[in-house]
Parts: C-alpha cells; structure tokens; sequence
C-alpha cells in the first residue's frame, strides 16, 4: 500500500489519534499545570494563560484535557484488546467445534447480550470496588459478546471452506486450525472491528465516568470532566463542552480510520495467504 492511496478523511483521523497518544505519553511534559493543580478562581475564562479557561475548582483544562487523554486511552484501549481476546478465542472455538460446545457459547452469549449494558455496568460497578482494573474487566467482559457474535460468523464462513477441511482431514487439532487456516482469512474484518469497538470503548467509560461509576476523582478523564463542569453550562459557561468536544473529535477520527480500512478489507475473498 502507498501512502498516496489513504484518502485525505483517512489521515485526519490517524493524525487525530496521534495527537492524542502524543498527549497521553508525554503528558507530565506537556501539560502547562499538574494534573490536580488549582491554578485560579472557579471556572475562570479563557485566557492567553489558560487557553481553555479553569475548572469548577480552579484547575486548568487544558492540563487536565492531556491528562485525561492517558486515562481514557489506557482504559478503553485495554478493554477492547481484553474484550477482542476473550471474544475471538471463544467465537473461533465455537465455530471450529461446532456442537454442543457451540450451541453453549452462543446460549450464554445471547444471555449476555440481552441484559441492557449499561444497567449491567451501573449495578456491578456499584457492587465491586471501584477501580481501573475492575472498569477495564468488566467493559471487557460485556464488550466481548460484540466480539463473539462477529467473529462467530466470519469464522463460520471460513471454517467450511475445502482447505480448512483438508486441515482437519490432515489430523490438525483445533488450535493450528484456527491459528493458521481461519485466523489469517477474518483478520482484516476483524481489525475494522477493533477499531469499531475501540471507539464504543471511549464513549461507554466516558458514560460511566459521567454517572460517577467510572474513573474517580481526581484522576482526569474526559467523561468526568463533563460531569464536573456540566453546571457552568447553566451560566453560559464552556467548561464542559470542552472535554466534550475531545471525545466527540476522538470519535469521529477513529471512525474515519475505520472506514477507510472497511473499504480496503470489505470482502473476505482473496484474504487466504500462504499458509
């Protein structure tokens, strides 16, 4: 692929997200202020000193909007990997078996997935101790019956083609099966799809945040930025509409990646490589 291929919606979107991995790594060196810093009166304006104005306790949020970007990054992005491990293993091994073993899986996966998410989260979340660990696990953990459905169905498509079949009549166990013959022919499906579930990861913590379950104070995260400053509204005052706007353009520049590699990688025929 040359580089003169990706359309221009397509590097908006990586430039957007390498921004915001800018911010989350090198936050301590970049931010003008600490992240729990009081720096001035409550919500002051914006100002050559503090671009985006000061928060309901007079922190700058701008400092805060890199900080969070660490949080909300590390949060979401180790929810979809856990999310996507747990899904395609257990998807794969369904569709590879078949069965009793997948008629199992998918059973309790529809059971997982008609429970609503969010009243899933708010009452676990309440029960559990609240911390990232737990967040990350049990995002992943509802996340990963997104995950099976698809990959239950893509592997399926593959697992009934001749040369899986040849694997099998070869004496291939289950796991070189999947790893070398259905693996390689749903990964390109499978990567939009991270990028899909990457993006639901960010706006869910940003909820949750938002409805005081997910990342505490006075760690920033974006979700609970908007919930501290979602009073100065009332007064016509930003302050929430700043960290709003953060998850939105993530958003939106994740989605555009997406669409792009969905373009590229939008049929599974000719994905078989070498195997």
């Amino acid at each position: 692929m040359k580089l003169k291929e990706i359309p221009f919606t397509a590097w908006i979107g990586l430039a957007g997200i390498a921004l915001t991995l800018i911010c989350a790594f090198f936050a301590p060196y970049i931010a003008p202020y600490g992240e729990t810093e009081v720096v001035g009166d409550v919500w002051a304006p914006m100002s050559a000193q503090f671009p985006f104005g000061l928060d309901n306790l007079g922190r700058d949020i701008l400092s805060r909007l890199i900080y969070g970007a660490r949080t909300t990054l590390l949060v979401a992005l180790s929810s979809t990997v856990l999310s996507f491990t747990m899904g395609i293993v257990f998807s794969f091994i369904a569709a590879v078996n078949r069965g009793w073993i997948d008629m199992g899986l998918s059973r309790l996966n529809d059971l997982m997935m008609s429970i609503p998410t969010l009243i899933f989260a708010l009452v676990v979340l309440a029960t559990l101790p609240q911390n990232i660990t737990t967040l990350i696990i049990v995002m992943a953990i509802l996340d990963s019956t997104r995950v099976f459905r698809l990959g239950r169905a893509v592997a399926l498509d593959v697992a009934v083609m001749d040369f899986v079949e040849a694997a099998r009549l070869r004496g291939e166990g289950t796991i070189w099966i999947i790893l070398r013959e259905i693996l390689p022919n749903t990964l390109s499906p499978l990567l939009a799809e991270f990028g899909l579930r990457f993006a639901f990861a960010i706006l869910f913590l940003s909820t949750l945040s938002f409805l005081g379950l997910g990342i505490q104070p006075p760690a920033a995260d974006w979700g609970g930025m908007v919930k501290d400053n979602k009073d100065g509204i009332i007064f016509g005052i930003s302050a929430a509409l700043v960290p709003g706007a953060a998850i939105a353009l993530l958003t939106i520049c994740v989605n555009l990646v997406v669409d792009w590699l969905l373009r590229r990688t939008s049929s599974l025929k000719g994905g078989r490589g070498d195997a």
